[in-house]
């Protein structure tokens, strides 16, 4: 009876606080019911603009930019540089109009590689470099190249301390069979350049281990055996 009697007056006392913790959660929206309503109706203009922003504006601007872009790409491909950065002809924007126009899209972003390889091949690197480290890759690949290409920058300029960090950045950023392979024999050839025998025979061997049959792979045993021979 007693045992009863006190897990009695423990279901009581845990009924009161429900309702006291009720009646204050009751009183705290009464009071604040203005602040509430507030709140959730910011909630839903914020949600409904960023809805409206990406569908009606952020998604049509960046299917213009990439109208836009396609004559400098076009160019692009014919090696027509000069052409594909200012003026691609058809009435369309060059890659550094589309960088100001359409900058934060993926289009503009992108732009800023295709600017920055423009400049590389065009021999003006500092431009290149400038416009290489604006672009924001993604995935595996396109890190490799950025890095590469402001490394191959960085060495035309011959401040070879920052291509060889470029050039480390780039094969390590991903492992592709062919651009990874590429930019491993520049940092092989880089480092035999600075008397680093052992480090760019560590690179080739690392061809010859995981890129064999790649263009470079094919003959990296030649590598081998003259930084070898050096050491």
């Amino acid at each position: 009876m007693a045992r009863r009697k006190k897990n009695q007056k423990k279901s009581d006392e845990t009924l009161v606080d429900i309702v006291e913790v009720r009646d204050q959660a009751q009183g705290f929206l009464d009071k604040n019911r203005n602040l509430i309503f507030g709140i959730l109706v910011a909630a839903v203009v914020v949600f409904g603009g960023f809805f409206a922003y990406n569908n009606f504006v952020a998604k049509p601007k960046a299917d213009e930019a990439a109208a836009e872009m396609l004559q400098a790409q076009i160019q692009f491909e014919r090696d027509s540089f000069a052409l594909a950065l200012t003026n691609p002809g058809g009435g369309k924007s060059g890659f550094l109009d589309i960088i100001d126009a359409y900058g934060s899209t993926p289009s503009g972003n992108l732009s800023n590689y295709y600017a920055g390889i423009c400049y590389l091949n065009l021999g003006q690197y500092e431009a290149a470099v400038d416009y290489l480290k604006d672009y924001s890759p993604s995935g595996e690949i396109t890190p490799v190249m950025k890095n590469g290409a402001i490394a191959d920058a960085y060495s035309e300029l011959g401040d070879f301390d920052q291509a060889m960090s470029y050039y480390k950045r780039a094969v390590s950023a991903g492992e592709n069979e062919v651009i990874t392979a590429y930019y491993l024999k520049k940092l092989g050839l880089l480092h035999e350049r600075n008397g680093n025998f052992a480090e760019a025979k560590e690179a080739f061997q690392r061809i010859k281990a995981e890129f064999p049959t790649s263009p470079f792979g094919i003959d990296i045993d030649k590598y081998i055996a003259r930084v070898s021979a050096k050491g």
